[in-house]
């Protein structure tokens, strides 16, 4: 390799060092053998748990688990893709330790985004800088947000790809979009990769019209056709998991409705609006970018021993001030959203430059950007702006699948980056007349300085500094916060505001030295990478650091059986466990341990979801009520018995107190039992009204839809029986006998698009009784059933998968040899 190639490759070299070198530092507590705390992370480990250690023992794998909601797909959880080639690229980036790669992921991204657009290698540094640590991209490691962080990641040299494409080099471009949008998909995080569409949309709508305007009109097609053939190579890579996703999406609560009105809680078509809105950026909040603290911070935050709460804690005889106030998580934030783990901070500087960008950046990028960053933060307000979430919720595709509207930012996050990141290449451009651009820098420094001061003199134009929590929060002993607090959020939001304004002055203070020929270029770049780092780094030390962060042994640990979880799990049958000692249908912690009738996840199936509107909270509030005044098992056993719904779920376990025993209830209906009548239901609404009449263990009802499989008559057999004789999440096996024909209802989930029932390993039919459960008609005789999940889906998944992949390996071999073939016919 000659000194010209040296040179070429120095930049990307030192930037994969400066970016390992700025990981290891954020994340030290990671080279001490320590892990972060993550709520999501420890949540997927326990929905995940029976489903790991089955295919950990297993030569097959489990596309099914039963320990949440009675029974799902673990497409959403975790679900192997052996044939999608490109997780051997992941497994090269897993090399750096967990979240260190996260922040890697990020800085590299950025880096090959802007070297895409021909910004200088030197510069692009900075620019992933500014865009990595941005705060947003921390508050979701610390929240466990994974799949959501590596989708961000990939987001940035996609859309490089993308822009390459079109703007430079064909089919480099082509080959890059494949392997970001490849690994984007893979990262399973759909909502990001429906915001990276968007901004996809209005690029190519801008590139059209300009090729049009151009007379480039051949060109355009050209790079269009190459682009979609990428994506279409990187969808089929991922077949596997997009298929059976969407195949399950459309019996979750995302998808089309059952027909069942009654349920007022739930949407008749994707999610209701209200669950959709509920994060909804505050308009207002927005300024949250340019002043961290605007809103308060996060949710739960520390003061210090001279804000006026710990002043008055101290008045009223609080010892050790400093250590309590260092303890104490305090209710800082007083915006409108529910609750936050942290702003939407993108850096004061990076503003100052997005701002100078309206002046410097090429117009054909504006156009694309600009409409882009508006929309997305419009749709960030939410129910602030409802007029316009409203059209986007009942018009535009998939958009009602979504929740957390804030989310959006992301995209404005990253437009407002790129935009800043581009003004400075064109500002830092040595054959500009660096005289004129002295104007639009003191311009932009005036607009966003200007605001910084106002909030910095004035902060009390932002509101009140109260929260419509703080009543709620606020009693007994910490009644005094309600006058304390509001002058802490004020002390706050004025304190980020003057920290605002003076790194807007210092980065202006850089660029006039620049511009005034007192800076070189590569100075002023490593000054303004620095400045970018003391603003941005901070900040995101307030919501991840070493406090967050404990030994591996400890998160290892934390999910520990309690003397309730030992006393069940001695009982070796297959039942269900109803564990009210916990968030019943937000927490996924029992899961771990148990078939549970709970669980965390948020696209659970929609009839599941309508049961437990209509019929099973209302049997947990029974079973709760008959607590309150019973002695002794007998005054609750007849509510026990009475809970038809709880009771065909096999619910045999109730854990009230982890320290206590559980509650058995004798009353459950098994894993599977005949019934002698059956109830024909019209519709949604009448299945479901007869289902709280009926007594599940006698009774079932089944929608007329099924009317044609059931049996034309019932005779009791006092001799039948029907047991499950063997368990695995993915294949139930039961032994039956019955000197009559038998209508047999299964405690199972149904779902047709992969459960398959056998008799004597023939395929026999079987259909949904009781709203949700396996119901099959059983001719006399001794024998076994049989339920495998065999889903269509994954098997075409992993075809197409299979096949998209080695086309993929072909068109880079490919690629590589005309590159070859080409260089050596130049040379000659």
């Amino acid at each position: 390799m000659n000194k010209k190639n040296i040179s070429k490759f120095t930049p990307h070299i030192v930037a994969v060092l400066l970016f390992t070198i700025l990981s290891f530092y954020y994340f030290l507590p990671v080279l001490e053998g320590k892990q972060i705390i993550a709520h999501d992370t420890e949540s997927w480990k326990s929905m995940a748990k029976e489903t790991i250690d089955y295919n950990k023992s297993h030569d097959d794998v489990t596309l099914w688990t039963n320990s949440m909601f009675g029974g799902m797909p673990t497409f959403q959880i975790s679900m192997s893709q052996p044939y999608n080639l490109i997780k051997h690229v992941e497994q090269i980036i897993h090399l750096y330790p967990r979240t260190i790669y996260n922040l890697m992921l990020y800085l590299i991204g950025f880096y090959i985004l802007l070297l895409a657009f021909r910004v200088n290698p030197w510069l692009a540094i900075v620019g992933a800088i500014a865009f990595s640590f941005a705060s947003y991209n921390f508050i979701i490691i610390v929240a466990g947000h994974n799949s959501k962080a590596i989708t961000i990641a990939y987001m940035a040299p996609l859309i490089g790809g993308v822009f390459m494409a079109f703007r430079r080099n064909k089919l480099i471009g082509g080959i890059i979009t494949v392997l970001f949008l490849s690994l984007a998909i893979r990262a399973n995080h759909v909502q990001i990769l429906y915001y990276t569409l968007i901004m996809l949309i209005f690029f190519g709508v801008v590139e059209l019209i300009y090729s049009l305007k151009e007379k480039q009109i051949k060109s355009f097609l050209q790079s269009t056709g190459i682009v979609l053939a990428a994506a279409a190579i990187a969808i089929g890579m991922n077949a596997t998991s997009l298929i059976t996703t969407y195949e399950y999406s459309q019996y979750t609560m995302r998808g089309k409705s059952n027909g069942l009105t009654v349920d007022t809680q739930s949407s008749q078509h994707g999610l209701n609006k209200e669950y959709i809105t509920q994060w909804s950026y505050g308009i207002d909040e927005t300024l949250t970018m340019l002043i961290p603290n605007f809103k308060g911070g996060a949710s739960g935050g520390k003061l210090d021993a001279n804000s006026a709460t710990a002043k008055k804690l101290k008045s009223l005889g609080v010892p050790n001030i400093d250590k309590v106030m260092s303890e104490m998580q305090l209710p800082l934030y007083w915006g409108t959203q529910p609750g936050t783990s942290g702003p939407v901070y993108l850096g004061a500087i990076v503003i100052f430059l997005f701002v100078l960008g309206f002046f410097l950046v090429e117009k054909r990028i504006l156009w694309w950007l600009l409409p882009m960053i508006v929309l997305t933060l419009l749709l960030s307000w939410g129910k602030n702006f409802m007029w316009l979430t409203n059209i986007f919720i009942d018009y535009v595709p998939f958009y009602n699948k979504f929740r957390t509207v804030s989310m959006t930012l992301v995209a404005t996050g990253f437009g407002i980056t790129l935009i800043a990141i581009l003004a400075l290449k064109e500002l830092l451009n040595a054959s500009i007349d660096k005289q004129k651009m002295l104007k639009p820098v003191f311009i932009s420094a005036a607009i966003t300085a200007g605001i910084a001061l106002i909030f910095a003199l004035i902060p009390s134009i932002s509101g009140n500094f109260t929260s419509p929590a703080d009543a709620q929060q606020l009693q007994g002993d910490y009644a005094f916060m309600l006058e304390t607090l509001p002058l802490d959020r004020k002390a706050m939001l004025s304190s980020d505001a003057w920290r605002s304004l003076i790194f807007i002055l210092l980065s202006t203070g850089i660029l006039w030295l620049y511009l005034k020929g007192k800076l070189k270029t590569y100075v002023a770049i490593a000054l303004l990478g620095i400045l970018f780092l003391a603003d941005l780094f901070p900040v995101d030390k307030r919501y991840l650091n070493d406090d967050n962060f404990v030994r591996k042994s400890r998160i290892d640990n934390m999910v520990q059986p309690s003397a309730a979880d030992n006393i069940i799990l001695q009982d070796k049958s297959q039942y269900r466990v109803l564990d009210a000692s916990v968030n019943i249908f937000n927490d996924a912690t029992p899961s771990h341990f148990h078939k549970n009738i709970g669980g965390y996840h948020a696209a659970k199936l929609r009839r599941y979801q309508e049961l437990i509107n209509m019929h099973i909270e209302r049997e947990i509030g029974q079973l709760f009520g008959a607590f309150g005044h019973a002695k002794t098992f007998d005054d609750i056993a007849p509510t026990l018995d009475s809970l038809g719904v709880l009771n065909m779920l096999n619910m045999k376990y109730v854990i009230y107190n982890k320290e206590a025993s559980p509650l058995v209830n004798p009353f459950a209906n098994g894993n599977a039992w005949f019934v002698k009548n059956i109830r024909v239901a019209a519709d949604a609404n009448e299945e479901m009204k007869l289902l709280g009449e009926i007594n599940t263990k006698t009774e079932m009802v089944v929608d007329k839809t099924f009317a044609s499989q059931l049996p034309a008559t019932i005779i009791a057999d006092s001799t039948s029986y029907i047991a499950l004789k063997s368990y695995k999440p993915n294949h139930l096996i039961y032994d039956f006998s019955s000197k009559t024909d038998q209508m047999a209802v299964f405690s199972e989930i149904y779902y047709d698009k992969g459960w398959n029932a056998y008799i004597n390993g023939q395929k026999a039919p079987y259909f949904r009784a009781n709203y949700l459960l396996r119901a099959m008609p059983l001719k006399s005789g001794n024998y076994q059933v049989e339920f495998k999940f065999e889903p269509q889906s994954y098997k075409t998944g992993n075809n197409i998968a299979l096949i998209s992949s080695l086309i993929f390996i072909a068109s880079i071999l490919g690629f590589g040899v005309w590159r070859w073939k080409r260089t050596k016919k130049i040379e000659n």
